[in-house]
């Protein structure tokens, strides 16, 4: 009789095991008031990000233009045909090009910097502030000032070059030459995006015990080894959203080259955000630049969906 009742209790734990357990929602006061602090950001980021995204996602299968004429449903005939254009595919591969060098070189410099402002340095603060400013500037003032630099008559750049013997008499054109306006973007891009780089990278250091680092350094454990065993495991969260911030703003950075070069000379320095804005904005095709801008947007989903779960492991 033993067998059988332990069969019975063994049998009863499975079955309730199996059935799903609903979790009650506790919506107390804490609750409530935690949902009606978070409705307002959530009603703005709906509004201000949701449905421009959602009207871009219908523009870029659709025909529509900003003629008033009717539009109808094409599938993904936008994004086939955008395949077949040199001008798209020379975009595609500055943007590809230009976001792979840009985060190499900000990583570096922030790096770098983010060590430099951790050691005890008169005048820190002060020197913090103006490491800051080429992110806090606005960009079009920034840029601006980078135009003058880059005037092929007026530039700063080849005027010191010419000064301290680098360029010997020889004064490039740097927004009329093709590679040297790709240079000259990517220049200022670095710029002005390696104090964030920094800033992250302070953000994490100074999350890290003292402690850890002394005892490394008695073990003798050099600047490399440090970093890969103890400083990237210990701040990975911080720099992978940073870097996932930081990739996607690059992407998606229309001003710097717009103001610079607005693509040119000869399509050299086009990419995709300058071209959804020459074909959707300027050229009245909506269509066509919705699926520009957009033609990315699968792989940089899927690249943070896999950002994201490998952070979750990390913590779990």
């Amino acid at each position: 009789m033993v067998a059988p009742r332990a069969e019975q209790a063994r049998a009863r734990r499975l079955a309730a095991a199996a059935i799903p357990v609903r979790r009650r929602i506790d919506l107390g006061p804490d609750a409530l008031l935690g949902y009606a602090l978070l409705s307002p950001a959530a009603l703005y980021m709906l509004g201000l990000v949701g449905y421009p995204f959602v009207l871009a996602l219908y523009f870029s299968v659709s025909t529509v233009t900003v003629a008033a004429g009717p539009s109808h449903f094409v599938g993904l005939a936008n994004f086939a045909s955008l395949l077949d254009d040199p001008v798209f595919q020379r975009g595609l591969l500055n943007s590809l090009i230009f976001t792979s060098v840009s985060e190499a070189a900000k990583s570096i410099l922030g790096i770098g910097l983010a060590f430099l402002l951790l050691r005890n340095l008169p005048g820190k603060k002060v020197i913090r502030g103006f490491l800051m400013l080429p992110w806090t500037l606005p960009i079009s003032l920034s840029v601006l000032g980078w135009k003058w630099m880059f005037d092929p008559q007026f530039s700063v750049i080849n005027y010191l070059g010419n000064q301290l013997g680098l360029l010997h008499n020889w004064n490039p054109d740097w927004l009329g030459d093709p590679t040297y306006a790709f240079l000259a973007v990517l220049v200022t891009n670095i710029w002005r995006g390696f104090p964030f780089a920094a800033v992250v990278v302070l953000a994490g250091l100074t999350s890290i015990p003292q402690d850890i680092f002394d005892a490394a350094k008695v073990d003798g454990a050099g600047f490399f080894t440090r970093w890969h065993y103890i400083i990237t495991p210990m701040i990975a969260p911080i720099l992978f959203i940073g870097m996932i911030f930081d990739v996607v703003f690059t992407l998606g950075d229309l001003t710097i080259v717009h103001l610079l070069t607005n693509g040119g000379p000869v399509n050299a320095t086009d990419i995709l955000p300058t071209l959804a804005f020459r074909n959707g904005i300027l050229g009245g095709d909506l269509a066509r630049g919705a699926a520009t801008a957009l033609f990315l947007f699968p792989v940089l989903f899927a690249g943070v969906i896999v950002f994201l779960r490998i952070l979750r492991r990390r913590e779990v």
